[in-house]
């Protein structure tokens, strides 16, 4: 086991300044220092983390590396947590976060019905929710964009596509705030009554009214939504069992939803801050798909991941031995030099971007289609359709998370919505 050093001490305090929710506004100092320091393994946290692109990008492809890090955790011995009565389903790992062959199985099954062909077609609907959003938002002087839009569209567009029932969509609003906690990482999930934590309420409830609405569609399959195409889903004889459905329909709604949340937000953000690029697009809606594409890699709705060691690695000069995470801190990758020239400024027109934000490999996201999509649909709207939009507040007070991190509320005032 590598023993402790100044440097490990070091990494400590960067770690410790990227908790402080002071960091949250700007934390790309603190990734920067990370990067200076190259790989750089912290003993007390049996943890390497590591900041280059090309060493994040190697990584992640890595068949060295699990994505099983429920069991870096589940080795301290931790209880579980679920009470039980809770069903089988909310024990089951999400397929992001298993290995071969279990996850290519899943993976396999999953993307049959999750097609380019499937979010294809959704274009028109997320464009009319997008316009009725910002409808709404011409009815008062100030619009806060993260309750009006960004939080608003992706958790709309997901429930429609797997057959959610219009009147029962709020409640997946509170279940994914909920839940963001456990996804996040680093923040403390353990909030609200000790005995019952708020992301295991929210993680039972949002099982249980998804195994009711799984035994629905069993008993009236429909032919226009995921659900059912999901439980039509075969491959070689093979099918997704009821609980692996159920815990890939509440993946597809929490980890899409907070993420796309994040992106629009965080473009809006970029483009209210650089006006230049926002006039851009407004006189070329077509240049939306690169705005998002420099999005992601500029301020990264997701911020790092992990994996763990499935034996003794070096990277660099920095060793980690089998069993201890790894930790890759995307949004340091992001903002390497050596993959992105002058990757502190914000420019959509940049001749190549380069960035992890749906991660990459095996494991890359699935989802990306559609949060392309609803990125490119709601920022080139925005652009088009907001008169003379200005923040209120700069910087925008930001929620208490570090990975999934993204501001709490994006208050701007305007000179009007255009039809």
């Amino acid at each position: 086991m590598p023993n402790a050093t100044d440097s490990e001490t070091s990494g400590l305090h960067l770690v410790s300044k990227l908790l402080d929710p002071a960091s949250r506004p700007d934390p790309y100092p603190i990734y920067a220092d990370f990067r200076a320091r190259g790989p750089l393994w912290i003993e007390e946290m049996s943890s390497l983390v590591v900041t280059g692109y090309r060493d994040c990008e190697t990584l992640l492809r890595d068949p060295r590396l699990s994505a099983e890090r429920w069991r870096f955790f589940q080795a301290d011995g931790a209880a579980d947590p679920y009470p039980p009565d809770a069903p089988s389903s909310v024990r089951r790992p999400w397929f992001l976060s298993l290995d071969p062959p279990d996850h290519t199985r899943l993976r396999r099954l999953v993307s049959s019905a999750f097609t380019a062909r499937t979010v294809a077609r959704m274009e028109d609907s997320v464009t009319r929710l997008v316009d009725e959003f910002l409808d709404r938002a011409a009815e008062g002087e100030t619009f806060d964009v993260v309750s009006g839009l960004a939080y608003s569209l992706p958790v709309t567009v997901i429930c429609r596509m797997l057959g959610v029932p219009q009147a029962d969509e709020r409640l997946f609003h509170g279940w994914s705030a909920r839940l963001t906690r456990l996804l996040d990482g680093f923040s403390n999930p353990d909030d609200g009554n000790e005995d019952n934590p708020e992301w295991v309420r929210g993680m039972v409830d949002m099982h249980l009214y998804v195994n009711e609405l799984v035994a629905e569609r069993r008993r009236s399959p429909r032919r226009d939504d995921l659900i059912s195409e999901l439980l039509a889903a075969e491959d070689g004889g093979d099918v997704l069992s009821h609980d692996e459905l159920v815990s890939t329909i509440v993946l597809l709604l929490v980890a899409g939803h907070e993420t796309t949340v994040n992106l629009i937000a965080n473009g809006v953000l970029a483009l209210l801050r650089h006006p230049g690029h926002l006039a851009a697009l407004r006189a070329d809606p077509g240049t939306a798909a690169a705005v998002v594409e420099e999005t992601l890699r500029y301020d990264s709705p997701v911020q790092l991941t992990a994996r763990v060691a499935r034996e003794d690695l070096l990277v660099g000069t920095a060793k980690a031995p089998a069993g201890s995470l790894i930790i890759l801190l995307l949004a340091a990758a992001h903002r390497d030099p050596e993959a992105n020239p002058d990757p502190d400024r914000f420019d959509p027109a940049r001749e190549q971007v380069r960035h992890l934000g749906f991660s990459f490999g095996p494991h890359f996201c699935l989802g990306a289609p559609l949060a392309r999509l609803e990125g490119r649909v709601a920022l080139a709207a925005f652009a088009r359709r907001v008169r003379e939009p200005e923040l209120v507040a700069d910087p925008p007070p930001y929620r208490e998370h570090v990975n999934l991190r993204g501001v709490s509320e994006l208050l701007i005032s305007h000179a009007g919505v255009t039809r």
